[in-house]
Formats: C-alpha cells, sequence, structure tokens
C-alpha cells in the first residue's frame, strides 16, 4: 500500500475557473468569431494618391468631383503597378461617372464613402455601416446591399438617401482583431463627426438612421450619435460590448434583429480580458427592439424582396410599430 495520502477531491460544481479556464474561454470566443468572420486576403500594397481633403464648408457637388477625379488616379496607378484587378474593382466603383463619393482613399486596403440619392432633398437618411472583410475589393457587394436599401426606401419615401460609409479599417485577416473592440473605438471616433457633418450636407431637419451590419454594430454601438440619429438597427451581430442597449452612447432608439439562416447566433455571447462581445443583441434581456429579419443569412439582410429588407427600411422610415421588447 503507498504511503501517500490519499487525493482529496474538489466537490462537484465548486471548482474555481482559475487562470487556464478563462485563458480556454478566450480561445473559444476568438476562434469562434474570428474564423468565421475574417478571410485570409492580406492588405494589398498597391500605390494610390493620398485622399483629398476638403473644408468643412465643402459643398457635396465639390466633393463628389474631386474624389472621382482621385478614384481615377488610383486605376490608373494600380493599371501601371500591375495590379489589373484592383484597377478594374476601382473603375467599376466609378460607376460611369456618375458616382458619388464623399470620401475616397485608395490606399491599402482602402476606405470609401459613398451616396445614393440626394442628400440635398433627402429629410430621411440612412447610414450602413458594414462588417469584416469590406474592403476596395469587396466592396460591389457592400454597395449593393446600399443600392437595394435606396431602392426600397424611394418606392415608399422619394426623399430618401442612403450612405455606404466604408470609413473605417474592417478587421480583415484571421487575428483577435475581429474578436476585440479595438478596431471599432477608432472606428467610432471617426464616425461620430461624420454624422455630425452628415446633418450640415443634408439639412438640420433630416431624421438620421445607423444600419449596423455584423462587427459594424460593435462600432456604432460605441459611437456617440448626437440627436439627429434617432434610430440604430444592429443586425448580424455577434455583440457590442456592452451589457445593455442602455449602456450605448446615444439616445436613438436601439433595435436588433436576426435571420434564422444567419450562423452569428452560435457565436459565444461571452466577454474575457477584453475578448468577445458579451450580451446578445437579440436578447431581451439587452433592451433594444425587436426587428423581424425572416430566413436571412449573415449576408443576406439587405437582398432585395426580403423581410429584412422591408424591417430596415421601415426603420429607416419611421413606419415600423415602436415595440419595446422581443416577439
Amino acid at each position: 500500500m503507498s504511503s501517500r495520502s490519499p487525493m482529496r477531491r474538489r466537490p462537484a460544481g465548486r471548482r474555481r475557473p482559475g487562470r487556464l479556464r478563462r485563458t480556454l474561454l478566450a480561445a473559444l470566443v476568438t476562434t469562434a468569431v474570428v474564423l468565421p468572420l475574417s478571410a485570409a486576403a492580406a492588405a494589398p500594397g498597391v500605390p494610390a494618391p493620398a485622399a483629398e481633403t476638403f473644408s468643412e464648408a465643402a459643398a457635396s457637388e465639390e466633393r463628389y468631383a474631386a474624389n472621382l477625379a482621385n478614384l481615377a488616379r488610383a486605376a490608373a496607378m494600380a493599371e501601371e503597378s500591375g495590379r489589373p484587378g484592383r484597377a478594374a474593382k476601382l473603375q467599376e466603383m466609378a460607376a460611369g461617372g456618375s458616382a458619388q463619393f464623399l470620401a475616397f482613399d485608395g490606399r491599402g486596403t482602402g476606405r470609401a464613402v459613398e451616396v445614393f440619392g440626394s442628400l440635398r432633398s433627402a429629410d430621411r437618411v440612412a447610414v450602413l455601416v458594414p462588417g469584416s472583410d469590406t474592403t476596395l475589393d469587396t466592396y460591389q457587394r457592400f454597395r449593393a446591399g446600399a443600392v437595394a436599401l435606396q431602392q426600397r426606401l424611394e418606392r415608399e419615401h422619394p426623399r430618401s438617401a442612403v450612405v455606404a460609409w466604408l470609413g473605417y479599417d474592417t478587421p480583415g485577416t484571421v487575428s483577435t482583431t475581429v474578436a476585440t473592440t479595438g478596431r471599432a473605438d477608432v472606428a467610432a471616433r471617426q464616425l461620430a463627426p461624420f454624422l455630425r457633418q452628415l446633418q450640415d450636407l443634408s439639412g438640420p431637419s433630416t431624421r438620421l438612421s445607423l444600419l449596423c451590419h455584423s462587427y459594424g454594430s460593435v462600432v456604432c454601438a460605441r459611437t456617440s450619435t448626437g440627436p439627429a440619429v434617432t434610430d440604430i438597427a444592429l443586425f448580424g451581430s455577434p455583440g457590442t460590448g456592452a451589457g445593455t442597449a442602455a449602456e450605448l452612447p446615444t439616445g436613438a432608439r436601439v433595435w436588433a434583429g436576426r435571420g434564422r439562416g444567419d450562423w452569428i447566433a452560435w457565436v459565444p455571447h461571452v466577454r474575457v480580458a477584453g475578448v468577445g462581445f458579451g450580451t446578445d443583441p437579440v436578447d431581451p434581456a439587452f433592451g433594444a427592439r425587436h426587428f423581424a429579419a425572416g430566413t436571412a443569412g449573415h449576408s443576406d439582410y439587405l437582398k432585395p424582396g426580403t423581410e429584412s429588407l422591408d424591417s430596415l427600411a421601415r426603420i429607416v422610415l419611421g413606419t415600423t410599430a415602436q415595440e419595446a421588447s422581443h416577439a
């Protein structure tokens, strides 16, 4: 018989979390969020001219013209540097000279802020904030959603406009940046002043709405919106980094919806050591208003003819029943 004392067993259910458990949980969250949300493409080192700068008084039309010229130069430089794929994508963005860009930067993965409709006449403006892997090379799928929303809005309310805001460096490669709020914190500091500028460009009585997809919902949830923003809609959201809607730096109504086909529902809604995003926005405990998203998959919320697109349009137009809790 061994002379050693028998090992004392810790009673079931009384194990302390410990460092190992916290580490494993953080790894689980990182894996669950990073792998589905990101792609393996590295940022392209494509040369491009510096972005145009404008005075605060610059009119929309002045910005559109200067940014289209910058876009054309960026396309030419990409062609000359042996990047015909990027050049073709930039030429497509120009839309035959009719595109309306409030901002454009062709360097790196790129940034672009495009307007659909007339800001000058609109009294309803929706700002779309994209999630991970949205770059100049994937811009057309982001643009397609903005076009679909604008067409849906115009059928019911001609005085509407949509702004596709690719105004930040989205998380794009397999890394922990897509599972933390770091990129969102930086983006929020850029989005907040843009919203104030947008109100000046569209008129003081214009009603602004933020429509925030996937990681873009983390950006919106960390943005101080001011009184011009009346509604924020979170969809395909992994969480926001906040425990409840009441914690968000906004006085706007906060909406949340998730399609039945969206895999984001499987992301663990925890936050450990700064990794993960906490409470699920569609959980009643978060306190957001619910909107119907039908059968939408993660990339389907703005597809024409979908229930999710109709719901988002009604939020922008202010015609949705003001639900206080989830259906």
